[in-house]
């Protein structure tokens, strides 16, 4: 369930509730209107928040970019890298432990990172030049 579905969730018994309540025509479309614009609000202030982690993480991944450390800018090509031979290991059952669901979580997580880090790095590459 999205962010959007959930304002809306919490939009509509509002909204049933003007119904209920108010006891002309106008009052009752006033009221609606009113509840609009409040959820559209909600709405592009949420848009905006998300904006700008994004942004954050952008910033994020150039820094690490142009970091002067070896490993800095290579710790999750590294990462990745132990996960494979986790996910290797744990599949030809040479782990004395099965991995987890949360280490299964972890690995989607990283994948999903790794992915959107490598495609940023090639960005600003391409940005730079």
């Amino acid at each position: 369930m999205g962010i959007v579905d959930v304002i809306g969730s919490v939009v509509k018994p509002i909204s049933n509730l003007i119904d209920d309540i108010t006891t002309t025509d106008e009052e009752r479309d006033y009221a609606k209107i009113k509840l609009s614009e409040i959820e559209n609000s909600l709405i592009i202030q949420l848009i905006n928040f998300e904006k700008g982690i994004i942004e954050t993480k952008g910033k994020v991944i150039e820094a690490e970019v142009k970091g002067e450390s070896w490993l800095q800018r290579n710790w999750r090509p590294i990462a990745m890298l132990t996960f494979l031979v986790l996910v290797i290991c744990d599949s030809f059952g040479l782990l004395a432990f099965r991995l987890s669901e949360e280490a299964w979580t972890l690995l989607q997580i990283g994948i999903g990172g790794y992915v959107v880090g490598r495609s940023g790095e090639k960005i600003l590459k391409n940005i730079k030049n």
